[in-house]
């Protein structure tokens, strides 16, 4: 890859990331211009929201001239596509499709599918979204050495990471967790529960949410190792109201229980145990 090519004048979220996961994959500067002909031909310079036509195979990612009633898709899902990685990002990342919305359907539109106030999709605006996006907007050329470039650099090689590393660990969820009905009668709830392994994640609770949407399980809490101690973490899924641990706050081996009940800690170790204590925190 030689070069990585967008439109001038204004920048908009999905440009601006395509060129990141660009910039992270092959380190090459980013040139704002309209493109000429031998450069869209050219599948050394990727030619991204601009150009007319969306040829992975040359390197371009265009997506303006897509029919009017076409899925909104933007120049990131073009990008995200042929990197591989578009399913995974369409299922951890909820920001994609509201992305994919608004550039393609407009701020009207992406309200009315979300089902809040045009005013609220200005709310959610920051000074992050805003500055990054004016300072792109402002360059002719980036290269390494930019901070603009430099910054989009680390958002695409965390990008990456993120959905390199979830995937990973929904398969290590998938290997080791497991469901478990806890209580009797009337007053049962299902847990996942994730044992402590050799090694042992850095974080032992990351991915069991994602896992558990995988799944369509309706689960009210979970047990996963504590990271700080040889113990278990308790807490509710989705703050389930099913769950009080204040309950269990007086019990001998639970050295916290959070004073809205939504998370404890303890020191027991035995499956036995840890399933005793949810038991108890059902309300």
């Amino acid at each position: 890859m030689k070069a990585i090519l967008t439109h001038p004048g204004s920048a908009h979220k999905d440009d601006f990331l395509a060129c990141c996961l660009l910039v992270a994959r092959h380190g090459v500067p980013v040139w704002r211009r309209d493109p000429t002909d031998e450069e869209i031909a050219d599948p050394r310079i990727a030619v991204v929201d601009v150009g007319g036509e969306h040829d992975p195979g040359k390197s371009n990612f265009d997506h303006h001239q897509f029919p009017r009633d076409h899925e909104p898709v933007c120049a990131l899902s073009l990008v995200l596509q042929d990197l591989g990685l578009y399913e995974d990002a369409r299922s951890f990342c909820e920001w994609l499709e509201p992305a994919e919305w608004f550039d393609t359907r407009g701020p009207f539109a992406t309200a009315e599918w979300l089902g809040v106030d045009r005013a609220i999709v200005n709310r959610l605006n920051s000074p992050v979204d805003i500055t990054l996006l004016r300072r792109f907007a402002q360059k002719r050329e980036l290269g390494p050495g930019d901070p603009v470039w430099e910054v989009m650099r680390m958002v695409g090689e965390d990008l990456f990471m993120y959905l390199r590393t979830l995937r990973e660990r929904l398969d290590y969820v998938a290997d080791h967790a497991s469901f478990l009905d806890v209580g009797e009668g009337g007053k049962k709830v299902r847990i996942l529960f994730m044992p402590r392994t050799d090694p042992m994640p850095d974080d032992p609770s990351s991915g069991l949410g994602r896992f558990i949407e995988s799944r369509s399980e309706a689960v009210a809490g979970l047990i996963y190792p504590d990271r700080r101690g040889e113990g278990y973490g308790l807490s509710r899924h989705e703050d389930s109201a099913l769950l009080d641990f204040t309950r269990i706050a007086a019990e001998c081996d639970v050295h916290f229980a959070h004073a809205r009940g939504f998370v404890a800690k303890t020191s027991a170790t035995s499956l036995g145990r840890l399933i005793e204590l949810v038991a108890r925190a059902i309300v």
